[in-house]
């Protein structure tokens, strides 16, 4: 049975802006219902023209955009709240690809209806915009770390960051966090190799500020870890939109 927009127990997270009843009234009329994917699914493919946009109600996945060399480079990764398919809902296709990484349940909108946001609520054609902001910021952040940043140091920003997103979900249990990636995966985000990435980990671990084991991460030091990543990254943990 498909959760009712007010009955969304994502919305009881603080992580997320309230809607008023008129506002969540439009958004349960905008989705059209839900979509369970099984892990490795691709939901999203590079160059497409979904008529469909969802909102991720449960699970993880990985945004990536394929190469011409056929390596692939991971833009980020997903969680729930994200909205998916903005991309082709404003510039006609897809420009990256979306896969799940766990079972995922996906709230599903008619893209045809979109722009009616943009008429009848100008406060969530903000968020829209807010996101996309919000995306654009995130890849410029993740640019500098992959450009100027030592591997410890990347490494450090990405699992802060990681963290911070899990805590705010309520998916992080104390100090460790459900890491259902691979280590190519985080590899293809920060532009290491697997093997200098499985070193940065094991010199993390060696230091007691971090360590990965069974599908988990775990944070042993995070003011060391801070340090190392050269601050807390605010915008993990910023008040945003749920569409």
């Amino acid at each position: 049975m498909p959760v009712a927009c007010r009955n969304c127990p994502l919305r009881r997270r603080e992580i997320f802006a309230p809607l008023s009843d008129q506002e969540l009234a439009f958004v349960q009329r905008f989705k059209s219902g839900e979509l369970k994917v099984a892990p490795n699914m691709q939901l999203l493919m590079e160059g497409s023209n979904s008529p469909q946009l969802y909102t991720v109600l449960s699970g993880q996945g990985l945004r990536y955009k394929t190469l011409e060399n056929g390596h692939r480079q991971v833009l980020n990764f997903v969680f729930p709240g994200d909205f998916l398919g903005l991309q082709a809902g404003m510039l006609g296709e897809m420009h990256h690809s979306v896969e799940a990484t766990t079972e995922m349940v996906l709230c599903v909108f008619d893209r045809k209806e979109f722009f009616q946001i943009f008429r009848q609520y100008p406060e969530r054609a903000y968020d829209i915009t807010w996101l996309a902001a919000t995306e654009e910021h995130f890849l410029g952040e993740s640019l500098a770390s992959i450009g100027q940043m030592a591997a410890v140091a990347r490494m450090a920003w990405a699992l802060q960051r990681l963290h911070a997103r899990a805590e705010a979900l309520g998916l992080a249990n104390g100090d460790s966090f459900p890491m259902p990636y691979r280590q190519q995966d985080l590899a293809d985000a920060l532009g290491l190799s697997l093997v200098h990435t499985n070193k940065t980990l094991a010199r993390l671990r060696d230091r007691q500020i971090a360590s990965w084991a069974e599908g988990h991460i775990k944070i042993h030091s995070l003011t060391a870890l801070r340090e190392l990543a050269g601050g807390t990254d605010e915008s993990a943990t910023m008040t945003r939109p749920l569409i």
